[in-house]
């Protein structure tokens, strides 16, 4: 599915219709959290239309001993505050991204990040899966619906679905996608896999 552009006022899109009324798209907010290095701010650049908001900083002297960066040797920076950006799923949908920043330093801001959110992709990486244990505890435990993508670093599959779930504790209806965050298809479909599994827990709340 290609993605449509559109116009931001005031924190929803419009769209012009021909009798001269303006009809507003959903407007979704979606986390991405998980683990530090995990990933996040590469999914939410790849997949964002607009110049995705940053707030990288350069990993200092200062970090040593305060994060963890095992299995991280080309980590040079690191996301103090919050990554953002826009994705337009069609005429009537727009996804606003909000990416969270992964160490346990800076868990104090996900409170406030999470205030609106309709859901969360929850990026995790087999090689450390442990990082990312706070971010599925953390929407567990406020009922907000996630998926799981699989960051495959340089198309390593190291694990089958299963075992990934298994080591994760996730629940049976949780959807766990394999996916690379460079690459904007692969992420388009873990968000387009949330917005689904939103849908579907919206039907069954309302039968």
């Amino acid at each position: 599915m290609d993605y449509a552009s559109s116009e931001h006022t005031s924190g929803r899109a419009s769209d012009p219709t021909a009798d001269g009324t303006d009809t507003a798209p959903l407007a979704v907010k979606i986390l991405v959290a998980g683990g530090f290095g995990v990933g996040k701010t590469t999914l939410v650049a790849s997949v964002s239309e607009v110049a995705p908001l940053r707030t990288e900083e350069y990993l200092t002297r200062a970090s040593v001993g305060v994060d963890d960066l095992a299995g991280l040797n080309n980590k040079f920076t690191t996301t103090v505050a919050l990554d953002f950006g826009r994705i337009t799923i069609s005429a009537d949908l727009v996804v606003y991204l909000f990416g969270t920043p992964g160490q346990e330093r800076f868990w104090f801001m996900w409170n406030d990040l999470v205030n609106g959110a309709m859901g969360a992709v929850v990026l995790v990486d087999t090689r450390r899966l442990d990082v990312s244990f706070a971010s599925i505890d953390f929407f567990e435990s406020r009922g907000i619906p996630f998926v799981v993508g699989v960051n495959c670093f340089h198309g390593v599959r190291d694990r089958t679905v299963e075992e990934i779930r298994g080591a994760l504790a996730l629940d049976p209806q949780v959807p766990l996608l394999l996916c690379d965050a460079r690459d904007r298809a692969a992420g388009r479909d873990v968000l387009l896999a949330l917005v689904d599994h939103l849908m579907a827990g919206q039907q069954a709340a309302s039968t």
